[in-house]
């Protein structure tokens, strides 16, 4: 392989998905931004994903390098492509999405132009036709450059996905992703956030989620409970970081990632005892934070109520389960 400089380093975890990895990866060496490597990490595949990135690695030597490992989780993969990168930044695209022609180029110079160790552009869910399905903006009426600082409300209001964003290397120096959880993306990027001072972001929608329609409805277990173990991981980060001293953005980072969204998980656990267990569990968790009701559903995000702007089912969902009433949740799961 030539050695080229990379700017960017594009880490694409690959497990099972021979049907998409195609469309994955002609996306990526079709970038604009021409100094960069795409590390694509085979994570013990038993599909024909191995042929299609052996394929990539041959037509173009200079931009894929091509990895292949015991099957160890995404959190895993990842890791092993960080290890491996040389770029300046560091950006992880999942193997069944695809991104625009632009959005790395773009990205790495809002990175340069702003100083910004982290940037953001939006997502939007698209079916397999490419059809939009969903447009998913992440920090609507924010300007380009975001001073921590002075908009520090975004730690609770921001969406913690790792493949909508571009890294510094250098937040990577102390810092993996978490192995054998799930919500590893929860637990691993507030904490990159707390190292930041200024982040950039784009509001075009750069990243393209594919809602998979051959993908079976997955088993919604108490592995659920990792979100709340991630969340305390981020908590313990918070105390000691220089923003220590954000208590409103901390409980509002708490009330969304430890109240709403475990609730959004929960309510598709159909098991009846883990779904009373976790029930418990979170319930445990507020009370030790002494998160009360009223701060619950006093929260805003990107200014308005939260739960008002939710859909109906979410709605009466979220306010079952504030009053008690968990047995008739259970009638309604």
């Amino acid at each position: 392989m030539t050695n080229v400089p990379s700017k960017v380093s594009i880490i694409v975890p690959v497990y099972n998905v021979e049907n998409y990895l195609t469309k994955c990866l002609d996306s990526l060496v079709k970038q604009s931004l021409p100094d960069i490597e795409i590390i694509v990490v085979n994570d013990g595949s038993k599909d024909d994903s191995e042929k299609i990135i052996k394929e990539f690695a041959q037509k173009y030597p200079e931009k894929i390098k091509a990895f292949a490992k015991e099957n160890g989780g995404l959190s895993d993969a990842r890791n092993f492509g960080i290890d491996k990168a040389a770029g300046d930044y560091i950006g992880f695209v999942d193997s069944d999405d695809y991104v625009t022609e632009t959005m790395f180029e773009e990205m790495f110079h809002l990175a340069e132009k702003h100083q910004a160790k982290m940037v953001i552009c939006n997502i939007q869910k698209v079916d397999e036709n490419g059809r939009i399905v969903q447009k998913l903006t992440q920090l609507p009426n924010m300007s380009e450059k975001i001073e921590l600082g002075r908009h520090f409300s975004i730690f609770s209001d921001i969406s913690y996905f790792a493949c909508n964003k571009l890294f510094k290397k250098e937040l990577f120096h102390q810092r993996r992703f978490k192995k054998g959880i799930h919500f590893e993306d929860i637990q691993l990027i507030p904490q990159l956030l707390l190292e930041c001072e200024t982040i950039a972001q784009t509001q075009n929608f750069h990243y393209q989620y594919l809602e998979r329609s051959d993908s079976i409805t997955k088993t919604h277990t108490e592995k659920g409970l990792d979100m709340l173990k991630a969340v305390a991981d981020v908590e313990k980060v918070f105390s000691e970081s220089q923003y220590s001293n954000k208590k409103t953005e901390l409980k509002n980072f708490q009330i969304f990632e430890g109240v709403y969204s475990f609730l959004a998980y929960l309510a598709f656990v159909k098991e009846e005892k883990k779904f009373y267990n976790m029930s418990d569990q979170l319930n445990l968790f507020m009370k030790e934070r002494q998160i009360k009701i009223q701060d619950i559903l006093l929260y805003s995000r990107f200014g308005k109520n939260y739960i008002l702007s939710l859909p109906l089912k979410k709605k009466i969902f979220y306010l079952l389960f504030f009053a008690g009433q968990k047995k008739l949740i259970r009638k309604l799961i």
